[in-house]
């Protein structure tokens, strides 16, 4: 017992207690990737990850000519061609489309920059910055 979640079924325990131990039995059988959860066929990270090397997208934009290996990456592909922005921020009147670029975005209200540089401890607010930033230390052009 690392947590105090509770299960009605076994199964469900099992892949909980995996997030905990690290546990990953899925193994991708054309590299190294390995999974923590089986889920229904449909769904399962291990096939979705498989679609990397099969290059298998059966998700098509009925707007344009994009194709994706995910669904969800198609549902937000479709925002573009709708405009539509359901994440506000709560500081300023910008809306996103995504979560991750409203997570992203409140980094400039708070000054946060979670990504430092290992050579010269400089701190970035996205990891773009800290990548193309860790170029000049070797020698990259930006």
């Amino acid at each position: 017992n690392q947590c105090d979640k509770a299960f009605f079924q076994n199964s469900d325990l099992i892949k909980h207690q995996r997030t905990h131990t690290g546990e990953k039995p899925y193994q991708c059988n054309r590299c190294e990737k390995a999974f923590s959860r089986k889920d229904t066929l449909k769904n399962s990270d291990l096939i979705k990850h498989q679609r990397t090397h099969t290059g298998e997208t059966p998700y098509q934009c009925n707007q344009c000519e994009k194709a994706f290996s995910i669904k969800k990456n198609a549902f937000v592909n479709q925002r573009t061609h709708t405009g539509e922005k359901p994440y506000q921020c709560n500081q300023c009147d910008k809306a996103f489309s995504l979560t991750s670029h409203l997570k992203t975005h409140y980094r400039t209200h708070t000054g946060e920059k979670p990504y430092q540089c290992n050579q010269c401890n400089k701190a970035f607010s996205q990891k773009r910055d800290l990548i193309k930033h860790q170029r000049t230390h070797n020698g990259e052009k930006p």
